[in-house]
């Protein structure tokens, strides 16, 4: 018997609802529910301890509750043979998009510095930028940093993007390779980055990658943590080279309370929520993607582990 297991900590009875509403054809049981381990082909999750596959023999594919699988690549325990299938988009790019903006419009509209001068008890007005002056580089062009790339285009924004491989996406400059990212660089006042984090992307944002950035540029990371050289950021702010950052993800997380980021003024913080997984359309999109397998359809969102997404 074909069966699904969620792992997803205490949330796991909602999970099964779902799966039970949407696919009641389907077995589907939640940890901590006893199950029987050999009949589970199929495995939903967000961050299983240690060793957790090892104990589903027979198991084909695993699909992770988030646009994020860079955990689950680097497991030990989970066998090459099995499928490893991410959510493609289940709600998060519209969120994804909408963090962008914030990030655009602190430097568009200069709230940081409306901030220092709040803090001076300082009335002075600032020169207004235009939406058509506002240079935004995107870095990552899958179904997050694509959405992002055409929403600040057809708003008026110049937008350019970089990724891996080539993109063509109507009114963005999308470019690829080292000498693009280069480019990129030195063209942009708020750089958005999505990046999956992979070998080839992990300290990607070091300090002379950032330094390429024109004075005054803001950074917005709501990729992962362990792209962006944070002791460099600071430096870079503290010059004055940067004008400001937007940060949602962090290497390690929680952020340490110790951490010079959350008291840094020129630094806005959020923990981890600039796209949560949205449960209905997730459970909709693995439902869909078992059922295709099922019929011996091609899965989507299936990933290449050699690249790590």
């Amino acid at each position: 018997m074909n069966a699904l297991h969620v792992y997803a900590g205490e949330d796991g009875a909602t999970w099964r609802a779902l799966f039970a509403a949407q696919a009641p054809e389907i077995e589907c049981t939640a940890w901590p529910d006893t199950v029987e381990a050999a009949a589970v082909t199929s495995i939903a999750c967000w961050n299983p301890p240690d060793g957790f596959f090892a104990g589903f023999p027979n198991l084909r594919s695993v699909f992770a509750l988030g646009a994020g699988v860079d955990r689950l690549v680097e497991r030990t325990d989970l066998a090459p043979h099995v499928a490893l299938v991410r959510l493609v988009d289940a709600g998060m790019a519209a969120q994804m998009v909408e963090y962008a903006q914030l990030g655009v419009l602190l430097w568009q509209r200069r709230c940081l510095d409306y901030r220092t001068q709040q803090a001076q008890a300082a009335w002075r007005k600032l020169r207004p930028i235009a939406r058509a002056d506002t240079r935004v580089g995107v870095l990552g062009l899958g179904a997050m940093g694509g959405a992002i790339a055409a929403a600040l285009d057809e708003a008026g924004y110049r937008v350019w993007g970089w990724s891996r491989r080539a993109h063509q996406i109507d009114g963005v400059r999308c470019l690829h390779e080292a000498n693009g990212l280069s480019e990129l660089l030195g063209e942009t006042d708020v750089l958005v980055n999505t990046l999956p984090s992979t070998t080839a992307t992990r300290g990607l944002l070091d300090r002379t990658r950032l330094a390429q950035l024109p004075t005054g540029a803001l950074v917005v990371n709501a990729a992962r943590g362990d792209q962006l050289d944070t002791s460099a950021l600071l430096e870079l702010l503290d010059s004055g080279h940067l004008g400001g950052a937007l940060l949602d993800v962090f290497d390690p997380e929680p952020l340490p309370p110790d951490s010079p980021l959350w008291r840094h003024p020129r630094i806005v913080i959020t923990p981890h929520v600039a796209a949560t997984t949205l449960p209905g359309p997730a459970v909709a999109q693995i439902v869909d993607n078992l059922r295709r397998s099922r019929s011996g359809e091609s899965m989507t969102g299936v990933v290449d582990r050699s690249v790590g997404y």
